[in-house]
């Protein structure tokens, strides 16, 4: 790759953007203008890996050196009527972020049933009970037959808990279902049956933490608030602070990258905090990013930078599931949620022939509240 000289370049309106033997970049605002004595190469190109990029040098009458980049054709994927934008000193806009994502959002978004308007807050509290840690694909049609069965809270709170984790099926974390039946019956007890708007009302419903009261305040009520997932994390990490993954989880600081994002308006901001979410998860991807198809790619820190390795600490690796406790937990569930009658312990022993094993699995389930023991067996809460 050519360099500047080792000599500083004069940079006509940015005069710290360039400095000594720095590469050329093309987020550094062409036309430069730079003496020519200062300047040791006819032309500067940079490739990235998506990409080549090019600066061609053109000499104008006052015998100063004009770097140009050649038209980039329009971003397949950048909504009409957008125009190109830039880096300044290599930190992208929030704002600019914001206005990109908010036009992209109406035709990328998917038809997810939470997000019609006659979801309403119930459905969308029951979407976000359910995603925790759920792929979109194996929640939707569970969804669907949730809401049918209990299109509001009231009619969940009606219903035996075990009927909840028996509907659950094999969402995984059966006590999520728990949970929601018992954030239901609060529901009902304290605010008449209908979810509640404000944020510590929320906080007060069982299961519900930070993100999801967040998400059902800005998702549900338009409020404006941060909501922040893995795929925001994601997207937060690579177009803002340049890196390919996001640090460990850390609560303040995630909130408050998100927050410096968000517009002052309300309507806007719950697009900005959708749209963020569905960049992560349909474009801005772990293992194989889209960078093409983004429509933040010209803000992007990540892949101005030239995609850097990420060298920060690493997040914990999820142990193996085959043969783990959650698996046999799993299968222990399963067998109860088939049987509308207590199972006797030993008609459980062709799940493991480790029978102390068993036994600690189903005093844990017994301990969570997902099963209950009675003289002739086990059986659902």
């Amino acid at each position: 790759m050519a360099r500047l000289a080792e000599h500083p370049a004069e940079v006509v309106g940015e005069p710290a953007a360039l400095g000594a033997g720095r590469a050329l970049d093309r987020h550094d605002h062409p036309p430069l203008r730079v003496d020519p004595r200062d300047l040791a190469c006819e032309f500067a190109q940079r490739l990235d890996p998506r990409r080549r990029l090019q600066f061609h040098i053109v000499r104008s009458p006052l015998r100063l050196i004009h770097l140009v980049q050649p038209p980039a054709s329009r971003h397949p994927s950048r909504p009409a009527g957008l125009a190109r934008r830039s880096y300044h000193r290599g930190v992208p806009r929030p704002a600019e972020i914001a206005d990109v994502l908010v036009a992209w959002f109406p035709d990328a978004a998917r038809p997810l049933p939470w997000r019609a308007a006659e979801a309403g807050p119930w459905g969308v509290l029951v979407s976000e009970f359910m995603l925790q840690q759920t792929q979109v694909s194996r929640v939707e049609p569970r969804w669907r037959e949730w809401m049918t069965r209990w299109p509001t809270p009231a009619d969940l709170a009606a219903a035996p808990p075990a009927e909840a984790v028996r509907a659950w099926d094999r969402l995984g974390y059966p006590r999520r279902a728990l949970w929601l039946h018992e954030a239901a019956t609060e529901i009902v007890e304290r605010h008449g049956g209908a979810v509640p708007r404000d944020l510590d009302a929320l906080l007060a419903l069982k299961g519900v933490g930070p993100y999801t009261a967040r998400a059902v305040a800005a998702f549900a009520f338009g409020e404006r608030h941060p909501v922040v997932d893995t795929n925001t994390r994601r997207v937060l990490a690579r177009a803002v602070v340049g890196q390919g993954e996001p640090w460990p989880p850390a609560a303040a600081r995630d909130l408050r990258e998100m927050s410096a994002v968000l517009p002052d308006d309300p309507a806007a901001a719950r697009v900005v905090n959708a749209a963020a979410m569905e960049l992560g998860a349909t474009v801005c991807t772990a293992r194989a990013p889209r960078c093409d198809d983004c429509p933040i790619a010209d803000l992007c820190a990540w892949r101005a930078a030239g995609y850097p390795a990420y060298e920060g600490p690493s997040k914990a690796k999820q142990a193996k599931f085959e043969g783990s406790d959650r698996q046999l937990r799993g299968m222990v569930m399963r067998e109860l949620r088939a049987s509308h009658r207590p199972i006797a312990r030993d008609g459980l022993d062709g799940l493991t022939p480790d029978g102390a094993r068993l036994d600690r699995i189903l005093a844990s389930l017994v301990a969570d509240g997902l099963a209950a023991v009675e003289s002739d067996g086990y059986r659902l809460p």
